[in-house]
């Protein structure tokens, strides 16, 4: 069984609700940085933020430390540790965001007890480390309770590339046609999912329609229902 992180796992933002975030994000880069208030240059960054918010069109990690450096290069020169103060001052808003699925947990103990191997495979917001991330895994006793994690930057391509999922089977020595992955985004978790050739789930919480030919479950727990059905 594989998972995708943000909003499957874990509750972070809407992707509608991003510009609002961005813009925290930014506030709190500058407050690092020690800067004053200026109108006009922080509507200019954003302004530029908001033409970085896009990702390579060959799906290839774009790093939040290059993304960071051009963005604030504009208006000072960057040395390593205040680069690596400014990266982690950019997540702080979208971790404080974090809301843990409460079914997260007590389902991969489940899985865990059956005997399945578990691994989470993710993309990060503007390509930030997989490091960290795997610290907010931690943080919110993830980490303990899956086999294997793989982010984008492990492996320097996003979802829907199908190196992400590939890597994370290598993981834990399971074939592609003997995995499921959930995920509640069609365009990176579910096409990528079949790219690899896994058993992708759509999960809805929101009760949206099912994407023709994908599996759609309303909340976490059902994926014990599809094991149950898998068994039968």
């Amino acid at each position: 069984m594989l998972f995708d992180l943000g909003n499957t796992l874990v509750t972070y933002y809407a992707t509608a609700e991003f510009p609002s975030v961005l813009q925290q994000c930014l506030q709190e880069c500058r407050d690092v940085l020690g800067w004053s208030h200026d109108a006009a240059r922080d509507q200019a960054m954003f302004v530029h933020a908001m033409t970085l918010n896009a990702e390579r069109s060959n799906g290839a990690v774009h790093p939040l430390d290059e993304r960071l450096s051009e963005l604030f290069g504009e208006y000072a020169s960057l040395d390593d540790s205040t680069q690596a103060a400014v990266c982690e001052a950019f997540l702080k808003p979208i971790f404080d965001l974090g809301r843990l699925d409460p079914d997260a947990l007590p389902l991969l103990e489940s899985i865990r007890q059956r005997g399945i191997m578990t691994a989470i495979v993710s993309n990060t917001p503007w390509g930030s480390s997989a490091s960290v991330w795997r610290n907010e895994l931690a943080r919110h006793g993830l980490l303990e309770r899956v086999d294997a994690t793989v982010f984008c930057g492990d492996v320097g391509w996003r979802k829907p590339n199908p190196a992400p999922f590939q890597r994370a089977l290598e993981l834990i020595h399971v074939a592609p046609a003997d995995a499921i992955f959930v995920g509640d985004d069609a365009r990176w978790d579910l096409l990528g999912a079949r790219n690899a050739g896994l058993h992708p789930v759509l999960l809805r919480p929101s009760r949206m329609p099912t994407t023709d030919g994908y599996i759609g479950i309303d909340r976490l727990s059902d994926v014990l229902d599809l094991l149950d059905e898998a068994n039968r």
